[in-house]
């Protein structure tokens, strides 16, 4: 697919990652004009200035990888990213509020990150591996309701990923204007065309390069 890495969140969140990883995550990225690096937060700062005057954007987790923080905890790492030169926030859900139907929970932890975005892309992880279908279309319906701008699938660290089968009821469920992020587990290039066919705008992994050179990888994310 000649345009896939314009789809492709180069991502790297690893617990041990190391400064010289972060710094080859961002050559590669301009190198090979990837949509962004998506790190954790500390990295934030590194890679804006390493990625200054390019077309590459800066992408970072919060609440990651379990969701559980407190919204003001979420709301404020958010803003502070977004002042180190983030220009997209991937945020996990509270998973357990979701559960326990505590849907006004779920929303103001969204719209409270979001309104930290200062503009920004919103990106929202539910967590699909958790989740049953009446579940995640609940989800759904919260995430464009609090006004975020993608519903994504998994952070990479649950039992499994995303499934095709997961994008399908995402676009079925969502209105037009909503986009969707698959990640988790996509190893493939053959794997990448088929989440964008079934609807992802966007594929988080760190298996970039592998993907667009059609070669396999054992990356998990």
């Amino acid at each position: 697919m000649k345009d896939l890495a314009s789809y492709i969140d180069h991502t790297l969140l690893k617990p041990d990652v190391r400064k010289d990883e972060i710094i080859k995550l961002c050559d590669e990225a301009k190198t090979h004009r990837f949509f962004s690096v998506c790190v954790n937060s500390y990295w934030v700062p590194l890679c804006a200035r390493l990625l200054t005057g390019t077309s590459v954007k800066v992408c970072t987790v919060v609440g990651f990888p379990l969701g559980a923080n407190s919204t003001a905890t979420k709301a404020f790492e958010a803003e502070w990213a977004v002042v180190q030169g983030a220009r997209e926030i991937d945020m996990v859900i509270n998973i357990g509020a979701l559960k326990d139907k505590d849907y006004s929970v779920v929303e103001t932890d969204i719209a409270s990150v979001l309104k930290s975005c200062q503009g920004n892309i919103l990106k929202v992880i539910i967590e699909t591996a958790l989740l049953n279908d009446d579940e995640k279309t609940t989800a759904c319906k919260i995430i464009e309701s609090a006004g975020a701008h993608f519903v994504k699938t998994s952070t990479g660290f649950a039992s499994n990923g995303a499934h095709v089968g997961d994008i399908a009821l995402f676009k079925k469920t969502l209105a037009p204007h909503m986009k969707i992020k698959a990640s988790g587990g996509i190893k493939t290039e053959a794997q990448a065309i088929e989440f964008i066919k079934a609807g992802a705008n966007r594929l988080g992994t760190s298996a970039g390069i592998h993907l667009i050179q059609g070669s396999d990888s054992e990356s998990s994310y």
